[in-house]
Order: C-alpha cells, then structure tokens, then sequence
C-alpha cells in the first residue's frame, strides 16, 4: 500500500531536481472559508480521492479534520484504507461501487462507509456480511438524478431503500446525489435535478424510510446556493483553492495550495538559428541565453503545453521553448541577469507579485483545473510548508 512517510531529512528538498509543495496554511484558511458558507447543522466532508487530488492524502485529510470538516471522501478501497492506516478515525464515505464479496469484507473490516446504487450490490452485501457478532454496517444510497453515472435511477429510489432497509445487516446512513452542471452559469439543470433529488426523498419518506442524513452539493454547488446544502456538502477542488468556474471567482476568498517548482540545471548560450529539443519545435531567432529545467511530462508537464506556457524566475514570467521532454524543458532566460545552476523555477504557485494557476494550463489545453492538478507524478516529492502550528516544512516520499 502506498503511503506518504515524514522523511527524517528535511534538507532533502534543498537537493530535489523538482517538487510539489503543498501550502498547509492556504489549506486551512480554504476549509475555514467553505465553513462560513454552512450553517452550523451542515457537516463537511472533505474529498481526498485521487490522493487529495495529488496533494496527498493522508497529510490533507488530517490539516483539514483540525479546521472542521467532519467527513472524508475516498473513490476507492485502498484509498480508505491508506487514511485508515494512518490513524485517521473520521468517517469515511467511499464514493466508487462495491460489487464483490472481498470488497464487502473490505469496506466492513476498515470500517469504511460503502455506496450502494443497485439492488443487486445490496444483495451482494447481505449474503457476505452475517449478522452475528456484527454491527449494521451504515451504508449510503446514491440516487441518479441526471448525471447518468452511478446511482439508482431516481425513480426507483423508494425501491431501493425498501429492500435496505429491510436488511438486517444494513442500515442507511445517508441517500445522496450528484450534480453534473452546478459549475454551469445557467441552473436549469442543476434545478431540475435537485427537484428530482427532492421527489425521491418524498418517496422514500412515504414508506418510512426516513434517511438520517441528506447531502447533494459539490463544490460549485456549496458556492452558488445554501438550499443545496441540506445535512452536508462534498468539496473538492474549492477545498484546494481553485474555482470550479469562472463565475464562480469571488464568491469566497480562495487561496491556491499547490506550488509547483523545480530547479535549473543548465544555463547555456546558443546561437541564432539553433533548433531546440526534439523535433526542432523551436528555432532561436536571435542569440538567447537558454536554460534547463529538471522536469517534464513524466512529472506531469502536460507535453501538449511545449511552447505555450511561462514560468516564474525570480519574480519574472520567461517563455518555455522546445518541445517539453520526459525529464527536462527549456526556457529562454534571455532576460535574467546571471541566472545560475540551482535557481528555483515556479511553473505553477506565485513568485514576488506574479501567479501561475492551474486554470492557466487546463485553459490553454481545453480541459479543466481538476486534471491538471491531478497529473503530478508520485517521483516529485510532495513538500508540506506552513500550517496554523507554522512548523518547519515536513517532506513526504512514496514508500
């Protein structure tokens, strides 16, 4: 199982080629901003899947917990588990399907909390689990409403928590669903989902079930109206300081909590006329200073960003060139005086009184923020730096 370790050399970034430095301090002032949002009965539960969308899991699960979220989201079993094994308590909401017996065992034995969307997964679950000597084991119904993923069809919701609910060894511990245009300026979806989520309550209410918890927004959704709040909220990306759309900018103070850097390792002249890097994507047309970068698309530099980004050197935005290779790009530093070997480079983060986002890149590739965030190899180490305690930085490395 892989699992972020505190290294015991904390000079190690000093001497890294390339690393992710993820901002405690910006984290926490981001929870604490999502909480203003909600009225006191409305728990947070903080989505990790994907390795806290790259940021680390384990590390953003705990700073987040101390700020106030409640919950924690996962899209898979060993994604629990990690949290589990680190000595995270907190409950835990697996977001993906469980459909086999070893799974069942799974979710039961870490005391993971499982969704259920169909009857026969339910079925799956009651024939795997004895109710001898064992808890009811809190499970979630996810209806679909619109997004056409996993769920019961909304219409047959009321089905659905009928057969669970008549089943010993289970018992409902939310019903919930997900939006798939609250990012969207126009609503008229997200209505109309939201209208279907109510009747499937209303219909579940009618039979008596009565679900102790109800939770429907995302992140864009928490931003845009507290009516979709209901008993909990499921934030991802706001959590890690982007917003999930353009209109969206503002509505809460946001900060970034991911920085991206890596370090010079060539400073060389070249003449006019000189082909750069593969395929010669890039031919100087003038006498340019060049430099080398220890990173590149297999530590997550989008190959498809070659000549069309800039980075941050010393406060100043230089242009890429070349076509970004495995390990290394290039830039034109033309216009910075006596860089050396061993200079940070910002290639997303802010440096002096200028920022490079994530939004930057997924615009320019036509894809959005959440990818972007996402693609950082696990051979970058992921550096933690600040937090409310101001500790000095802590390295974690993939075992």
């Amino acid at each position: 199982m892989l699992s972020w370790e505190l290294s015991p050399d904390l000079a190690t970034h000093r001497r890294d080629r390339a690393w992710v430095e993820i901002n405690l301090n910006a984290l926490e002032h981001n929870v604490r901003q999502i909480r203003r949002k909600l009225s006191p009965h409305t728990a947070l539960l903080a989505v990790v899947k994907a390795d806290a969308y790259g940021h680390g899991a384990v590390t953003i699960a705990r700073s987040a917990l101390q700020q106030g979220a409640s919950w924690l989201g996962v899209a898979t079993i060993p994604e629990g588990i990690e949290l589990r094994k680190a000595g995270i308590k907190a409950p835990i909401l697996l977001l993906g399907a469980t459909n086999t017996p070893e799974e069942v065992e799974a979710v039961s034995q870490w005391r993971i909390e499982p969704t259920l969307c169909t009857p026969k997964q339910a079925w799956v679950f009651k024939e795997t689990i004895a109710s001898e000597g064992r808890n009811r084991l809190p499970v979630h119904l996810m209806i679909d409403t619109g997004m056409s993923r996993l769920g019961v069809p909304w219409q047959q919701t009321a089905e659905l928590g009928q057969l669970v609910s008549g089943i010993p060894q289970l018992q409902i511990a939310s019903v919930y669903s997900h939006l798939a245009t609250a990012d969207s300026p126009d609503p008229t979806i997200m209505q109309l989902q939201h209208q279907r989520y109510q009747t499937a309550i209303a219909q579940l209410k009618s039979i008596g079930v009565h679900p102790p918890r109800l939770h429907f927004a995302n992140s864009a959704a928490t931003l845009v109206d507290s009516a979709l709040h209901y008993d909990m909220v499921r934030v991802g990306l706001a959590m890690y300081g982007l917003y999930p759309a353009p209109h969206l900018q503002g509505t809460i103070d946001l900060q970034p909590v991911m920085q991206v850097k890596a370090r010079v390792t060539q400073v060389k002249e070249i003449a006019a006329g000189t082909g750069v890097s593969y395929g010669y994507q890039y031919v100087a047309d003038r006498d340019i200073r060049l430099a080398v970068v220890g990173i590149g698309y297999a530590d997550g530099v989008p190959r498809n960003l070659s000549n069309r980004i800039e980075v941050l050197i010393r406060g100043q935005r230089v242009p890429q060139i070349g076509a970004i290779t495995m390990d290394q790009l290039m830039l034109d530093v033309s216009r910075i005086p006596n860089l050396r070997e061993g200079e940070v480079v910002t290639l997303l983060g802010q440096d002096g009184n200028d920022r490079i986002t994530a939004d930057d890149w997924a615009n320019k590739l036509g894809t959005i923020s959440w990818e972007i965030l996402c693609s950082f190899k696990h051979r970058l180490p992921r550096i933690a730096i600040g937090s409310t305690s101001e500790r000095q930085p802590e390295i974690f490395v993939r075992e």
